[in-house]
């Protein structure tokens, strides 16, 4: 075989195994990936919420989400920032205050349990609150609860659908007895 009909014969081959592989459908993304995209998703969430950056925090839910935090659902962009973007802002602190730090408080999650079916999820996690607003300005656990969410997987990015919050220090809005992850 001459140099020009072998390198002929490598092209068609080459041409061959590219139209083969864009034709090939995606490759699905395995449950770890989507499990570490929805634990990312959770703690953007826990960050803006901390941050009071309501314009991140409402980009983790779809533009029709669903945020229940206790009194109901509140529906889409526009009802969750009203929600959010009114929650009391940080306190500041006064002239003379010791500058050690400013208090302050932080959301954390843990205990996730997932159910991931293709673009769809739900899952169930823990959540507690600690802050500093004291005297001594040490960290004290201040509330908890657990959060029952729906996801769903958009342009490969997992959102919230729907997220209710349940919080064990408010009779209303604690949790019924029984195990809250199925």
């Amino acid at each position: 075989m001459s140099k020009l009909s072998v390198a002929l014969l490598f092209g068609i081959v080459i041409l061959a195994l590219a139209a083969v592989m864009s034709s090939a459908p995606a490759p699905k993304s395995s449950y770890g990936e989507d499990r570490a995209l929805i634990e990312d998703l959770q703690a953007r969430y826990m960050f803006a919420l901390d941050a009071g950056d309501v314009d991140t925090y409402l980009s983790t839910f779809t533009k029709d989400g669903v945020l229940d935090i206790g009194d109901g659902p509140i529906r889409g962009y526009d009802a969750i920032r009203k929600v959010i973007g009114g929650m009391p802002g940080r306190k500041t602190e006064a002239e003379d205050a010791p500058k050690l730090r400013r208090s302050t408080g932080r959301h954390n999650i843990t205990n996730i349990v997932l159910k991931i079916d293709g673009n769809k999820a739900v899952g169930r996690a823990y959540w507690f609150h600690y802050g500093n607003n004291n005297p001594q300005r040490t960290a004290t656990l201040d509330s908890y609860g657990h959060y029952e969410d729906e996801m769903i997987k958009v342009d490969g990015k997992w959102l919230f659908t729907k997220r209710m919050i349940y919080n064990e220090q408010v009779e209303k809005w604690a949790s019924k007895p029984g195990n809250s992850a199925w």
